[in-house]
């Protein structure tokens, strides 16, 4: 008979799916992501400019369900995004845009954030966008840059108003 190794039975391991979070915790990060991804939507209208692009909504689910880890973390997520937006210019410039470019440039974007310390997969995405639909880099970079401060700042904030609830961030 085999040794049965699933995850439930394999020395070391708990097993089995977490844990459903309280129904406040739950609420408490759906709530801010919302708030935060309608703060860029908001940001966006009022100066004309989108604001809200798909990896971002990726960083304030990390950021706001998970706080603690290193991913969603204030460096992680604004150098990292900042380090793709370079990564996918980079490729652009070099490859062109298209799919075989944008897969290069979200690899050398993990490669990049993986050196400078600074972990966080959303950003792989960044770089895609970036070779896919060639924004203005003039545009696109500041854009960027204010949009993960809002997130890092409302993580900040509501991690502070729910009593017990990890403070953010655990380092900067």
């Amino acid at each position: 008979m085999p040794l049965d190794t699933s995850p439930r039975t394999r020395p070391g391991t708990t097993g089995g799916a977490p844990a459903r979070p309280a129904p406040a915790a739950a609420f408490h990060s759906v709530g801010a992501v919302t708030v935060g991804l309608l703060m860029l939507v908001g940001i966006g209208a009022v100066i004309h400019e989108p604001v809200l692009i798909p990896p971002l909504a990726a960083s304030a689910a990390l950021v706001h369900s998970a706080p603690t880890l290193p991913l969603s973390q204030p460096r992680s997520v604004i150098i990292s995004h900042l380090l793709a937006a370079a990564a996918g210019y980079a490729t652009l410039a070099l490859a062109g845009p298209g799919s075989w470019a944008a897969a290069l440039a979200a690899g050398a974007t993990l490669a990049l954030t993986t050196l400078a310390r600074t972990p966080h997969s959303p950003a792989c995405a960044t770089a895609v966008v970036v070779v896919l639909q060639s924004p203005s880099p003039a545009r696109f970079v500041p854009l960027l840059l204010g949009a993960t401060v809002v997130l890092v700042l409302l993580e900040y904030a509501v991690s502070r108003l729910r009593p017990g609830a990890p403070k953010y961030p655990s380092y900067w």
